[in-house]
């Protein structure tokens, strides 16, 4: 645990290092513009569809900066031969990335709060976010492991995003309207994802709460499984071993 503490606190220090950390208070501030010019008082509905985009893409979208900025610095080669238990080395990247995303929700709140009318429960919120940028933060690092470079750990996020962020958004804004397709959707982690956002609003079927959360729990131990089996093969790669 000793060991996870000062990876987690590392890794916080090199999200600062790589203005990481930066650019997430840079797209706080994006989603707070959009509310802000928005002609909408009550941002209540909207507000889970910018926590949406952030916890998905985004965790996938920093692990992999980060995985991409520890691979220039040749930083592998280190962890190799160093005493760090590659369980804790995930779980302390994880960690930071969600908590990178909870510091967003916090900027996000707090405007909405103080200058829009917003009803929804902020501990849900959290929870929500927790569970929902961990699991797309394991998916950056599968990303990552089969990316040559950062240009293609971004064309397979569009892919992840045209597959299952777009067709969860179109489904929340009501532009799918197939009852067979919409259906379909709770076959995938994103609309799960979306399921526990809108349970914030206390507005969710209990069944569809339920479902939602030991969805997330099982495919992220699978996800986590794969990411932990691969994490050797994916360092010897990277530091030429």
């Amino acid at each position: 645990m000793s060991n996870f503490l000062v990876l987690f606190v590392g890794e916080l220090q090199r999200m600062k290092k790589y203005h990481i950390l930066g650019a997430s208070f840079v797209i706080a501030l994006l989603w707070i513009t959009i509310l802000h010019l928005i002609e909408i008082q009550n941002v209540t509905s909207i507000f889970p569809l910018l926590l949406f985009l952030d916890a998905t893409s985004m965790s996938i979208l920093m692990i992999g900066v980060t995985m991409f900025f520890e691979k220039q610095e040749g930083s592998m080669k280190s962890l190799l031969v160093s005493p760090i238990n590659k369980f804790e080395y995930i779980l302390a990247k994880t960690g930071a990335n969600v908590v990178s995303n909870l510091l967003t929700l916090t900027i996000l709140f707090t405007y909405a709060k103080v200058f829009k009318d917003l009803e929804l429960s902020l501990l849900w919120l959290i929870f929500a976010v927790i569970i929902i940028s961990f699991f797309h933060s394991l998916l950056g690092f599968l990303l990552t492991y089969y990316s040559k470079d950062f240009t293609e750990l971004l064309m397979g996020m569009m892919k992840y995003s045209f597959v299952f962020i777009i067709p969860v958004l179109l489904d929340q804004i009501g532009l799918i309207t197939n009852d067979i397709f919409a259906k379909l959707l709770y076959m995938i982690p994103t609309k799960a994802s979306m399921v526990l956002l809108n349970a914030s609003t206390g507005a969710v079927e209990t069944w569809e709460i339920v479902f939602s959360i030991i969805y997330l729990v099982i495919i992220s131990s699978g996800v986590f499984f794969i990411v932990l089996k691969k994490h050797d093969e994916f360092a010897l790669k990277e530091s030429g071993v």
